[in-house]
């Protein structure tokens, strides 16, 4: 592949989750805003967006780190020298026959990349576990009534960690389920079943998005925490 601009670390392979889900390829970097130059895009073949054209260096990075992690997980998992590009809502548009899913948060990027032929869907999203005294603030928007007594112990022990992993659950679902229905849908309409200490997770959906996604669908999921960052993954597997 290209080399990688100033602000990109080197790839990284590496598994974050217990559970090995064959057919699938993550690659992660750190980047740096700081250090995005003015011909990176150009240099990197990836042509943005006019809206990340126009953003912050920030957003630029973000969308930079995430491409070079998707063009690389492509390479290796279908030998396509492709990336994917953006559509009208901002959604990345995957090469045919390929599905993924990509996140970004801090400075670090990732994206996981399948042949649609094993699944039809994927939802990857990392985020950094939030101080306890905004997970109590923003409990109510993203719990359901069930999952505030469901989780009540964790949500005491380790308020952060506790509803860090369920947001990020959840906007794993949203990732997955989006270009299937191209409905939206929020923290309401989902559940978490279960978290279990080896990170499998279960997910319920408790609104209609489509005929074959119904209220009452359940889906598996995996969640680990590596030092701060919170990683979540949704693979939903070709019928």
């Amino acid at each position: 592949m290209t080399s990688l601009p100033l602000c990109c670390s080197n790839l990284d392979d590496g598994w974050p989750w217990r559970q090995p889900l064959p057919g699938l390829q993550l690659i992660s970097l750190d980047f740096d805003p700081d250090q995005l130059r003015p011909g990176d895009f150009r240099d990197c073949e990836i042509l943005p967006p006019a809206t990340v054209q126009r953003a912050v260096s920030k957003r630029q990075a973000e969308y930079l780190a995430g491409r070079l992690c998707a063009r690389e997980a492509l390479q290796r998992i279908a030998n396509l020298d492709a990336y994917p590009g953006t559509g009208e809502d901002r959604a990345p548009r995957w090469p045919e026959s390929m599905v993924g899913s990509i996140t970004h948060t801090r400075g670090w990027a990732a994206a996981v990349v399948g042949h649609n032929r094993d699944y039809a869907g994927l939802g990857l999203d990392a985020e950094i576990v939030m101080p306890d005294t905004r997970a109590h603030k923003l409990a109510h928007q993203i719990l359901t009534p069930d999952e505030s007594i469901r989780f009540a112990d964790a949500l005491s022990e380790a308020p952060g960690a506790c509803l860090t992993r369920i947001f990020s659950l959840k906007e794993c679902l949203f990732k997955a389920l989006y270009p299937l229905t191209l409905k939206r849908f929020y923290f309401e309409h989902a559940e978490v079943l279960a978290i279990a200490d080896d990170g499998a997770a279960r997910l319920r959906l408790l609104t209609e998005l489509s005929p074959d996604w119904q209220a009452g669908r359940e889906l598996d999921a995996f969640v680990a925490q590596v030092n701060e960052r919170i990683l979540g993954l949704i693979p939903v597997a070709t019928q």
